[in-house]
């Protein structure tokens, strides 16, 4: 059976990957809404802080032992709390300055942590396993879907859905809301702002690292695993709309997809289209497809 000429296993086998990128692209662009929409910080460190979650699950499996579902844990929690420590003493005396000395401070930290990562690992990738519960296949007839793919998926949708509710529907969030639009009035109800902004960027770093603990066992960890993989976040963020919740996790899932079927109809567009897509949104709506 065929699809527009393509054959159906071809087909489903690239539109898998493209849920898979899309996850992954889902997950970081979150990220970076949640840290531009709450404290309008443009963080190009975030690609350095995907590779470092997968370089730490990779650390805490080789040299403590520690499995896949310990690191899926203690990853995020690490590289978020390095985050926090980052906000504190090197982005918060920059909040009352032009916003450019935030984006120049989070690109140099990027190079920093990649530079220092290469020195000490190298550029060649590390293998990191599959834990055993979600190795093997299912067989859907007409094709055989790794249980892994499945569950970076499943997950990456339920940690979306689960963030987006947080912020949008939830006593919590209507207070990060509040610290970041009106810090001096919410300040005046004895809530305590300097420390949600910290929270939410160690949660927005946190959420960098865990699409890096995801990628690990599918992609070889590397270095240079983040540096690429940035660019084409960061024009998710801007089709779906800067600093909406809502609008990375659609088009980072949608892009994903549409990056797998340009693989098939015309390979050689598979790394532009994103970047294509960006360009069309921007000149047809400016805010992006969900932004204000």
């Amino acid at each position: 059976m065929d699809i527009f000429g393509v054959p159906l296993q071809a087909f489903a086998g690239q539109l898998v990957i493209g849920l898979v990128n899309g996850s992954f692209y889902a997950v970081l662009s979150l990220g970076l809404a949640v840290i531009f929409g709450m404290l309008n910080v443009v963080n190009f460190v975030h690609g350095a802080l995907y590779m470092l979650g997968a370089l730490v699950a990779w650390l805490l499996l080789s040299q403590l032992g520690i499995g896949y579902w310990g690191a899926l844990l203690l990853s995020p929690l690490l590289v978020g709390a390095m985050g926090m420590v980052v906000e504190i003493f090197l982005l918060r005396p920059l909040y009352k300055v032009d916003h450019v000395y935030g984006m120049l401070l989070t690109l140099g930290m990027a190079y920093v942590i990649e530079g220092l990562a290469r020195y000490a690992f190298g550029v060649s990738g590390q293998p990191f396993q599959v834990p055993e519960l979600l190795r093997g296949s299912v067989d859907l007839g007409f094709m055989m879907m790794p249980i892994y793919r499945c569950w970076v998926i499943g997950v990456s949708l339920l940690v979306c859905l689960g963030t987006w509710f947080l912020i949008e529907r939830t006593r919590l969030g209507s207070y990060l809301r509040a610290a970041t639009e009106k810090p001096h009035m919410t300040r005046a109800f004895g809530i305590n702002v300097p420390l949600l902004v910290t929270l939410t960027y160690g949660f927005g770093v946190a959420l960098a690292a865990f699409a890096g603990v995801l990628a690990a066992p599918i992609y070889q960890v590397s270095p240079l695993m983040g540096s690429n993989l940035v660019i084409v976040v960061f024009a998710v963020v801007v089709i779906g709309g800067m600093g909406s919740i809502m609008g990375a996790i659609v088009t980072g899932m949608l892009l994903g997809v549409l990056e797998g079927l340009a693989r098939v109809y015309y390979p050689e567009a598979s790394s532009t289209v994103v970047f294509v897509a960006m360009i069309v949104v921007l000149l047809t709506r400016p805010s992006g497809l969900f932004g204000r």
